[in-house]
This record gives structure tokens, sequence and C-alpha cells, in this order.
């Protein structure tokens, strides 16, 4: 069974969240065109990798073609979700030039996923690199978003990296369990490479008036403060 709720309960408040979410991404990117996003949080255990293949999967739904990548090179967990093999993947491609598309697996008619692949001594290293760069760009011109999972920004400069290049940021924050002081170092380390972040998804949010757990989205206005 699959472990995201867009697919086991697609008509839960929850699935709706993340359909708003893919909503928004594509209201942003008038002014600029948003197609490489990464999705990163403060601290380990936020929900991230949940959330990005959320994300991932409410976007092909709707009909565009999605790559989504563990570009997470220390503990990757994509494959696992999406009970994929890790045999080959990312780093692969990168370091052994492996053919790109004989090396993304195809999970459903429009969303391809790369799992992370053999994890390296060197991550920092191999996201810094212009084959990422190049093999980014190289990407774009078969989908029509790419989607890239990250550790987090306080542990590692990982996400500091890729955010730099990439159009867009996305923090995701688990309620009740992120230090707010984290969240904001979090934050400032993002602003500090002039990231684009263009929303932070609170997760794990108890809600009364509903079963279970859900999330907000929040977006960035053009003063930088946040709104729902």
């Amino acid at each position: 069974m699959s472990n995201f709720i867009v697919e086991k309960n697609p008509k839960s408040p929850i699935s709706e969240s993340y359909r708003t979410l893919r909503t928004n991404i594509q209201f942003s990117s008038f002014d600029k065109d948003i197609k490489t996003i990464v999705v990163t949080s403060s601290a380990p255990g936020e929900g991230k990798s949940t959330t990005i293949g959320n994300l991932a999967l409410v976007m092909a739904q709707s009909g565009k073609r999605v790559l989504l990548i563990d570009a997470d090179l220390r503990k990757p967990t994509v494959h696992k979700k999406f009970k994929l093999s890790n045999q080959t993947g990312l780093t692969n491609i990168l370091i052994e030039d492996k053919n790109p598309f004989e090396v993304i697996q195809k999970y459903s008619d429009n969303l391809y996923i790369l799992t992370s692949g053999i994890l390296p001594p060197n991550p920092a290293e191999v996201v810094a690199s212009n084959k990422l760069r190049n093999f980014i760009n190289e990407m774009k011109n078969h989908f029509d978003y790419i989607l890239l999972d990250s550790p987090p920004v306080i542990a590692v400069t990982d996400a500091q990296i890729l955010s730099s290049f990439l159009d867009g940021v996305i923090l995701v924050v688990s309620s009740g369990e992120a230090e707010k002081e984290l969240v904001k170092k979090a934050k400032d380390l993002l602003d500090k490479v002039n990231a684009n972040i263009i929303g932070v998804v609170l997760n794990k949010l108890e809600l009364k008036s509903r079963k279970g757990y859900g999330y907000y989205y929040y977006y960035y206005g053009e003063e930088g403060s946040a709104k729902k």
C-alpha cells in the first residue's frame, strides 16, 4: 500500500491541502518561471520527504511531467517511501556517467523518480558540482517540474548549496516539534545564499475540527511576511 495520503485517501482534507500547495506554486511562477524546487527542513524528522512525495504526486496528477530527485546523499528515504530499488541513482549518473534515462524510474504516467544511488564520501562536493547543475538544466528540457529532497538545513550545507541555484525552496516545519530558534536559523541560512523561499509547510499540525494531522501552507509576500 502507498505511503502517501494523496494516493491512500485522495478526498481527505490533507490531500486537498497538497493540491492547494500545488496551485499556489503554479501561481507563484507568474513573474519567475519556477521549475526546480528543493524541499528541506530545519531538523530531521519534520516530514520533508513525505511532503515532497505527496507534492510530486499531486503535480503529476494534474498532468505535469514531474521528476523527483533524492538529493539527500546522507540519509536517503525516497526509494523506501516509494518502494523502489536504490541500486543505481543520482550519484551513478554524476560519478559514473550513467545514462539518466536508464536510471530514472517511472512511478506513474507523469511521475518519474531518481533515487540517490550509492552514497558518496563527499556528498557536499557532489551537490555543489557543475555536473549536478548541468544535469538539472538538461532535465528541464524533459520535465515541467523537478523536485529535490535534501538534508535538513541546520545539519549540513547541502540544502543551502542547492537553494543557491534552484528556482525555489519549500521549508517544512513540524508543529510542536521544531524549535523556534532552529527554524529562524534555517531561514537565515537560506537567506544568506539568496534562496527564493516560496513557502513554509507547517506539518503535523493537530486540527481540533478534524481527525488526524494536517498542515498549513504559508508563502512569502513581497515584503517577506508570511501569509496563509
